[in-house]
């Protein structure tokens, strides 16, 4: 009775913190939320939540319930879980909505809710086949939220992957280690009984439909898809010991689909407008020392040209005012050929005394 009049006197606080975290966000952040309140009012019926969860041996035929694909992740039947689902919910309407959109967002709620209950089916059916458990098949009631949040846990890493969230004496905790701790940590309160079967199971499955999704296929307002950056490889996920070999199977698994046509060669964009002063590329096949001889070979090259180029017109003055003024040649006669023209008979004759008088002539 305590209990029931402490949380009458902690409700309206509730309300308060919870009109909070839903002010200011879109309408399908509040519908989302609402309809997660309304399905837990319908938990206490058994046979809604068999018709709302995923059940794997009705999703697959003959069944065939697909309409289950798109009900189960409003259904929780805790109210913890509900708590945990609208305050996920309400954080991607704070954080994640404004970076993406509203249409973008609801797009990544339905591929990731989606694929987690054909994942989570599958991996119930792989059970199946391996023990021959029919339980598997139809006790198991695939339901919630939990692998909507991994991929919430996977969009936080890929906006802000360095955040540090906690420095412990074993080193820091950033956005980057969360998706694996919360699923070690929800393998451990599963084996505690704390944590039904269903939920690590699920958030495996939501980790790997994000990450797939925003890795390859995310579309951009740039035109580009998906985010090839170096810290948001699959193998980003894992402690940096285990990196490389991840790296190495990862990698053999992703040309292995490329060569079988399931996905494609992925083709790295650089945009130059943006990059940093002295930033250098080396493309494959070009020696880094032979690309920086030929460099400096251009530019003396270049350098040795525009001075000859600018040495030009000042060479040209130069030349024109030392050149020696124009040489004018006359050809003379020689004295035999004066002679005879004299001597003709037709040209009167005319002796000069240049002895004496060079100016006085005498007929």
């Amino acid at each position: 009775m305590a209990t029931f009049k402490s949380f009458g006197h902690d409700l309206p606080f509730f309300r308060r913190q919870f009109v909070a975290l839903l002010s200011n966000t879109s309408t399908s952040v509040k519908f989302i939320c609402l309809v997660v309140l309304f399905s837990y009012c319908l938990s206490f019926s058994d046979s809604a939540v068999l018709v709302l969860s995923v059940t794997p041996g009705y999703l697959l035929p003959p069944s065939f319930w697909v309409w289950t694909a798109f009900t189960f992740c409003f259904l929780e039947i805790h109210l913890m879980d509900v708590v945990v689902d609208i305050v996920t919910v309400g954080l991607c309407g704070k954080l994640i909505e404004p970076l993406w959109g509203a249409m973008e967002m609801m797009t990544f709620f339905a591929i990731v809710n989606f694929g987690v209950a054909i994942l989570s089916s599958l991996f119930y059916l792989m059970l199946y086949f391996c023990t021959s458990n029919t339980d598997l098949l139809f006790d198991i009631h695939i339901h919630g939220l939990a692998g909507y949040i991994a991929g919430v846990t996977v969009a936080v890493k890929q906006i802000m992957p360095d955040h540090i969230l906690m420095k412990t004496p074993i080193g820091k905790i950033t956005n980057r280690n969360i998706p694996l701790m919360v699923w070690i940590l929800s393998l451990i309160l599963w084996g505690i009984g704390l944590l039904e079967g269903t939920h690590p199971t699920m958030f495996l499955s939501g980790t790997l439909i994000s990450w797939v999704y925003l890795r390859f296929y995310q579309r951009h307002n740039n035109g580009s898809k998906g985010d090839m950056a170096d810290n948001f490889t699959f193998a980003s996920f894992f402690p940096n010991v285990l990196q490389p070999p991840i790296a190495v199977f990862c990698n053999t698994l992703h040309r292995f689909f490329v060569r079988i046509g399931l996905c494609k060669k992925v083709v790295r964009r650089f945009d130059m407008s943006n990059a940093p002063p002295g930033l250098v590329i080396n493309l494959p096949g070009i020696d880094p020392h032979d690309s920086e001889r030929r460099r400096q070979i251009a530019l003396k090259a270049l350098s040795e040209r525009l001075s000859r180029d600018h040495a030009k017109p000042w060479q040209q003055e130069r030349t024109k005012k030392h050149s020696p003024a124009p040489s004018v040649v006359v050809s003379i006669p020689e004295q035999t050929e004066l002679v005879k023209s004299l001597s003709s008979p037709h040209v009167q004759q005319i002796s000069v005394d240049i002895h004496n008088h060079p100016s006085s002539s005498s007929t």
